[in-house]
Order: C-alpha cells, then structure tokens, then sequence
C-alpha cells in the first residue's frame, strides 16, 4: 500500500466487464525521500475520492478483488481510502 495524490479522472468509453460503472482515477504516490519519484498510475476507486484528495492506494491483485467482492480480474490498484492526516513517529501530523 502507498499514499498517493489524486491527479485526474480517466475517461474510457469501452471498458472491460469487471470495470463497467467503476471510477478510474489517476493517482501520484507520495515520493519516498532518497528514492526516485513513482510515476502516476490508474487506479480503481472504491471510496468516492476526488481530484486533490491524498489517498491510500493497495497495489495488490487478491486486495483489489477482495475490495470489490468479485473474482480476481484485471484490477490491481484500488483506491482503499480517504486520509485525513497521517501522524509521524514523533507525533506530528500531515494532511
């Protein structure tokens, strides 16, 4: 799982099945510092989120079904949640 920022909303007019009436978003991860930035990827959303929102994403097949209540598909990455804040070790929060 990683944080990302929500960048764009995909548009797509043919869909595979397990897609049909699902949001694609378009996420950044949060960069990790000493390690080159991820670049964006399309994710599933299961949790209404919206352009800007910081999100957690799980990049995992198994999770993602399991999320939508389907058989594995061709789903991978799926927006899980929402973050409000993340607090730091020495109990200081982001948001």
């Amino acid at each position: 799982m990683f944080l990302a920022r929500v960048t764009g909303t995909i548009v797509a007019t043919i869909k595979h099945p397990h897609l049909h009436s699902r949001k694609l978003l378009l996420v950044r991860p949060e960069p990790t510092p000493g390690r080159p930035q991820p670049p964006s990827v399309i994710a599933v959303d299961s949790v209404d989120a919206g352009v800007g929102d910081r999100v957690l994403v799980a990049d995992e097949g198994n999770t993602a079904a399991q999320v939508l209540g389907m058989p594995r598909g061709p789903v991978r990455t799926i927006i899980v949640g929402v973050v409000d804040e993340v607090m730091s070790e020495q109990g200081e929060a982001s948001g």
